[in-house]
């Protein structure tokens, strides 16, 4: 199923931001190379018109909660914006603030602990 028509029905610029702030930050987690790359996909379908994903590909790279999670997104965005307001609050409760590893590895930095890394608290979300 295309998810063409996603862009065009957020209510605003505001919306679409943090909705895509979520994403990123709750959903696409580097650990899982392939997951991530298809969570991000469906970043960029929220700004553009053209087929950047599809629902099936979702489906097929996607794991279980965060794939229910984004077909709860899909229907939120295609009912209205209370509902992907409703939808935000609820990702922010259900996933935490990812781990970025990919930052970390360029810093050289080898664990999560913000104790022992100055200045990066709160970067593992925990």
């Amino acid at each position: 199923m295309s998810l063409r028509d996603l862009s065009g029905r957020l209510a605003d610029q505001a919306l679409r931001e943090r909705v895509q702030f979520v994403i990123h930050d709750r959903l696409a987690d580097d650990l899982d190379q392939d997951e991530c790359r298809y969570i991000m996909r469906l970043w960029w379908q929220l700004s553009m018109r053209y087929t950047e994903v599809t629902l099936e590909q979702l489906r097929e790279h996607v794991h279980e909660p965060k794939l229910t999670a984004i077909e709860e997104l899909i229907a939120a965005i295609r009912s209205a914006p209370a509902d992907v307001e409703a939808w935000i609050d609820t990702a922010e409760n259900d996933f935490p603030i990812i781990f970025d590893h990919g930052v970390y590895a360029s810093l050289g930095l080898d664990d999560r602990r913000d104790d022992q890394h100055p200045g990066l608290e709160g970067a593992s979300g925990g």
